[in-house]
């Protein structure tokens, strides 16, 4: 089942599968910061209002807004 980012909490580990439609605007951003499709996250932080998440990706600590996270499509992974 595919699902966005923004359905992850802590502990959660995944693999971006891609972008939802209408997500243009937060795209090349996402794919600078090395959220390309087959690369496997996890999330390790979020903030006590839910914004922002933290996430390991490549080895390296990301942080991302709710908005950025809603529009990365994801499976869960092991």
């Amino acid at each position: 089942m595919n699902e966005t980012l923004k359905d992850f909490v802590v502990g959660d580990s995944g693999r971006v599968l891609g972008f939802q439609a209408g997500g243009g605007a937060y795209r090349r951003k996402l794919l600078s910061m090395g959220l390309t499709p087959g690369v496997e996250i996890q999330v390790t932080r979020v903030a006590p209002l839910g914004d922002p998440v933290e996430l390991r990706v490549r080895g390296t600590s990301l942080s991302l807004r709710r908005d950025e996270a809603s529009v990365l499509e994801v499976e869960r992974v092991g």
